[in-house]
């Protein structure tokens, strides 16, 4: 039932929505579009919360929860464990973490979802950087790791998982979360990290593996 997923070809300026039955096309202006540059200069964020789920027998692994500081390895985040990742994906270093900004949760919020920080399996939760500001091969750092955006994630049904979803909303939910459902990262620079860290972009004309 799992891990089937909507691509996001075609422009995310619109979704769809079903409304009574009835499939319509409504414009979409993403707040995380607005520019987020002073001058030629990048604005910072930071690390707002970092978010890990052990392998434990018997559970899924959403939502994910809190922890104050982790160190974060070419395969991830120490203490999280992704079952799609490792078994269907064999550890796709491309797919080590998983970032979300606060900025699209709140904007999720506002139309009516409950989400929290790590619901959607994120493991940097982050503020101050807004969605289109993590496109593919962009290098950021925090604390004393790198990492570089790889891919975005698409919307999959283990989303149903989450209790305010469930399999009655969950096709319209997927369907919500084009465009939105977070970026993978490659980690190019192992190291510690922690609630509060300075996110910060780096040039990548002279950045290096």
């Amino acid at each position: 039932m799992f891990n089937r997923s909507i691509g996001t070809s075609g422009s995310l300026r619109s979704a769809l929505i079903n409304i009574s039955g009835v499939e319509q096309r409504k414009a979409v202006t993403w707040p995380s579009q607005i520019k987020w540059s002073v001058g030629a200069r990048c604005v910072p964020g930071e690390i707002q919360q970092i978010n890990v789920k052990p392998q434990t027998k018997g559970e899924h692994g959403l939502p994910k929860r809190r922890v104050d500081s982790a160190f974060v390895a070419r395969a991830g985040v120490e203490g999280d464990f992704n079952v799609y990742r490792h078994e269907e994906r064999r550890d796709d270093p491309d797919q080590a973490l998983l970032i979300m900004p606060i900025e699209t949760i709140r904007e999720l919020n506002s139309e009516g979802w409950p989400i929290k920080p790590g619901d959607l399996g994120e493991n940097f939760t982050t503020r101050g950087i807004p969605y289109r500001a993590f496109g593919v091969g962009k290098i950021f750092g925090a604390g004393r790791m790198r990492f570089q955006i790889s891919k975005a994630c698409d919307p999959c049904d283990n989303l149903f998982l989450l209790p305010y979803v469930g399999t009655s909303k969950g096709p319209g939910f997927l369907k919500i979360m084009l465009g939105r459902r977070g970026w993978y990262a490659r980690v190019l620079e192992e190291g510690q990290v922690k609630t509060g860290d300075r996110l910060t972009e780096e040039n990548t004309a002279s950045a290096s593996d």
